[in-house]
Order: structure tokens, then sequence, then C-alpha cells
């Protein structure tokens, strides 16, 4: 019973830790964005609408290569597992009606990018957010 009750104790720890990620989406100060409304980023993210209220094509990027951190964001943002938004974006791109969001391996890649180009936009966990980049919106304060 003791060995069932560690792994019990150490797998909420995990979930615990994996929950207290707090996710926000960043763009370039270049962009011209001050806040965007949570329908925004749902709209940006699901392809809906690509243009930024300052006239910039949005350029969303997703995280390939951590995919706890996408899971979340999707979560957090529309309720959805990563199987139902790849399924979603295989039914757009299949149709023809739009394209799915740039890839990054990672979120310093992901930085890196927003940093280079004025219409990126990327979710990042808050405690990876620098200088570079401004943060658009958190979840919580729509």
């Amino acid at each position: 019973m003791n060995v069932r009750n560690t792994l019990v104790g150490l797998c909420l720890l995990l979930l615990s830790q994996f929950a207290m990620a707090d996710i926000v989406v960043v763009a370039n100060p270049k962009a011209g964005i001050r806040w965007l409304t949570r329908d925004d980023v749902v709209n940006i993210y699901l392809g809906r609408y690509r243009r930024l209220e300052s006239g910039l094509t949005a350029e969303p990027i997703d995280l390939s290569g951590e995919p706890e951190i996408k899971a979340m964001f999707y979560r957090k943002l529309v309720d959805k597992s990563l199987a139902e938004i790849n399924a979603y974006w295989s039914r757009l791109v299949f149709s023809g009606q739009t394209q799915p969001p740039q890839m990054a391996a990672n979120t310093a890649e992901a930085l890196r990018r927003v940093a280079a180009r004025p219409g990126a936009l990327a979710y990042v966990e808050r405690s990876k957010v620098d200088r570079r980049v401004v943060i658009i919106f958190e979840f919580g304060d729509e």
C-alpha cells in the first residue's frame, strides 16, 4: 500500500506542477497590438481571420516540440484536446479554407520568431517571456 500511496502522491504533484504553468500570448512590440480578447486569440489560432487591428497579418505560431504546453493552451483557449485540434485542422486544410499556425520546435524558437516578425504571435509560459516581446493576452484577464 505504501508504494501505491507514493505513486498517487507523485502523480498529484506532477499534475499540480502541470496545472500551474501560466501561459500567455506574446507579440512583437512593433505589431501595434496593446491587447487581444479571448475571441481574437481563438479566431486567429483557429484560422477564422488573420488580420490584426494594426493592419498586419497575424502569423500565429504553435509549439510542435512542447506538446504539454500546446495541449494546455488549446484546453484553456477552446476546451479541446490536441486530437480534436488536429482533426479540426485536417478538415480545414483538406477543404482548402485556411492553413494552420506555423510550427516552432520550442519556446526559444517561437520567441526568436516573434521578435523577428512584427505580425508573429506565440503562446509561451509566462516565466519564459523576455524583453523582446510583449504580452497581449492572459488567461483569466479577458
